[in-house]
């Protein structure tokens, strides 16, 4: 009787739970309101078998229950039973089962006249490209990805000089305007989704999948990976706009091109050297920095990661969050470098400064930091060189008091928590793995035994897996 009992309540508890849960879906902003209602009913018909197989438990354990001098009938075979169970069984999976079928019909026809915008996913980033005036997508291929190409797009297609490049991981689209995603993956499985439009789709090294929906109301979006895509998948975050035509119009003609980007002059180190004066009473003549002045070494660094940070300091994403006392004396310098060129020739004057090792000011357990560190190979690189791809800058023969006092500043909220810093988010997040000052100093004193890098490592090395799309053929 005990066992019916707990039955009963396990019933009871159950749908009181399904209807006053909190957690519930967030609130549709795409046309496929369809998904939500293929789900309800999908709990409605496992809902009323999970009540009445409970019940009859109940039933069976009451009924048949043990009594002195009762023997059990053997009935080895039941047809009438049988065929009532197989027919209530297929009906309940053709209610199940036809509705997906009906919505996947929809899902994988797009409209005619539909906008096509495709969305790159590699660890742990996302991007985006829209086709130019012509209204098609050069042809691209992840053989060619580099720090130069980021889309690995051909440049010897004509098609593809009008793309236009979204190189951040946030994507403006218009409301109430259908639209199609191409999706393609430059390294491994990953998976675009965002919750609010109920749709997703795998992304595979080697092919372009795809899904379309229609936005339905304005608002801000987080954009995620639902595959597991390696050591920081959850931190593959990117966010999705969706704004009023005349703003994604104006969003969307501020973007640069590939043809915009192959157009730029090569740096110019020798003009970019006599810029370098105001930075060099600071990080030092050759680069290799002060600890005296706070200014960690620039010599070794990668030039992305150097305009990236120039970037950040120019636009308020580093150095005005309080508590960055040190880092706040940078946007004053960084707006001394007004545009692109000017910044890419101080890079490439730097990019020729003597690379030398630096001496280590602090002591820790580097044994307990090997181990700490296994976290850190997997965007830093093993060796500590920088992983371009992985957006990960280089580690090895970098100032270890520097190092310390960034991860410090990750983990307490002074750096990385800017809603516009993607990149410093993931490490934001990443620094909480360092429960400590110890950790982080254990983790730095590894680092330091790291020895000089050879050049950073990129996306697409070894055998080419193509992707290909432009030219009409997706």
């Amino acid at each position: 009787m005990a066992i019916a009992v707990v039955l009963v309540l396990l019933v009871i508890g159950t749908v009181i739970f399904h209807f006053v849960s909190p957690w519930w879906f967030t609130a549709i902003a795409s046309n496929w309101g369809t998904m939500d209602d293929t789900v309800v009913l999908t709990f409605w018909v496992t809902g009323v078998v999970f009540i009445l197989v409970n019940l009859f438990l109940v039933y069976v354990v009451i009924r048949y229950r043990h009594r002195k001098g009762q023997k059990a009938d053997y009935e080895p075979e039941n047809k009438k039973l049988e065929w009532w169970l197989t027919g209530i069984t297929a009906v309940g999976v053709v209610a199940m089962l036809a509705p997906g079928l009906a919505i996947w019909g929809k899902f994988v026809t797009v409209p005619e006249g539909t906008a096509e915008v495709e969305v790159v996913g590699q660890q742990w980033h996302w991007s985006y490209r829209f086709p130019g005036a012509d209204g098609v997508l050069g042809v691209s291929d992840v053989g060619l990805v580099g720090p130069g190409n980021p889309f690995g797009i051909d440049p010897a297609d004509p098609n593809g000089r009008d793309d236009v490049l979204i190189s951040r991981p946030e994507l403006r689209l218009p409301v109430g305007k259908p639209v199609k995603l191409l999706l393609r993956s430059n390294d491994v499985l990953h998976n675009f989704t965002v919750p609010q439009f109920r749709v997703k789709m795998d992304m595979i090294p080697g092919m372009v999948t795809y899904m379309w929906l229609t936005p339905t109301r304005t608002g801000e979006f987080d954009a995620l990976c639902e595959e597991l895509c390696g050591m920081a998948h959850w931190a593959m975050r990117g966010r999705v706009i969706v704004e009023e035509q005349e703003a994604f119009d104006a969003w969307l003609a501020a973007q640069p091109t590939f043809g915009t980007m192959l157009a730029r002059a090569a740096p110019d180190a020798a003009a970019g050297q006599a810029t370098y004066a105001v930075c060099m009473a600071c990080h030092g003549a050759e680069g290799e920095g002060n600890a005296d002045l706070n200014a960690p070494k620039l010599a070794g660094q990668s030039s992305w990661y150097l305009q990236r940070q120039l970037d950040n300091f120019r636009h308020g994403l580093r150095g005005a969050q309080p508590g960055d006392d040190f880092g706040a004396q940078m946007p004053a310098f960084a707006a001394m470098l007004p545009d692109a060129a000017s910044s890419a020739n101080v890079l490439a004057y730097i990019a020729t400064l003597p690379d030398r090792p630096v001496p280590a000011t602090i002591s820790g357990d580097a044994a307990r930091g090997k181990k700490l560190y296994v976290t850190c190979a997997a965007c830093h690189g093993a060796a500590g060189e920088g992983v371009w791809s992985q957006n990960g800058p280089r580690l090895a023969q970098q100032n270890d008091w520097y190092l310390v006092r960034q991860l410090q500043n990750f983990r307490s909220g002074v750096r990385g928590r800017h809603r516009q810093d993607f990149y410093g988010g993931q490490m934001a997040a990443m620094s909480g793995t360092l429960k400590d000052d110890r950790a982080i100093v254990d983790l730095v004193s590894y680092i330091n035994t790291l020895p000089p890098p050879g050049p950073a490592k990129r996306v697409g090395e070894g055998p080419a897996r193509a992707a290909t799309i432009g030219g009409g053929q997706h």
